[in-house]
């Protein structure tokens, strides 16, 4: 059976306006849930930005999204750091 996974982009405010910053994603495996961003490298790597969240202690919102969306969201950043490198 495959693991159940929650995607959440990382929304930030810049001059009033609302925007993807980031994505995360909360994998819940046998032995406890498993959280992680995604990297400039498209690598997902452990991260505690949804506990942070969860808890307060980030400046960032989190807004869950299916996985297409993730995907269209991985898709976008793909674009936007190959730009910028």
């Amino acid at each position: 059976m495959a693991a159940q996974v929650q995607y959440y982009a990382i929304v930030t405010v810049i001059r009033g306006m609302r925007s993807a910053s980031g994505l995360a994603r909360r994998t819940f495996a046998a032995d406890g849930p498993v959280d992680e961003t995604l990297r400039r490298d498209l690598s997902w790597q452990p991260d505690s930005v949804i506990v942070e969240w969860e808890y307060g202690d980030v400046g960032a919102e989190l807004v869950r999204v299916s996985e297409d969306e993730a995907g269209r969201l991985t898709e976008a950043f793909q674009a936007r750091w190959r730009e910028s490198a």
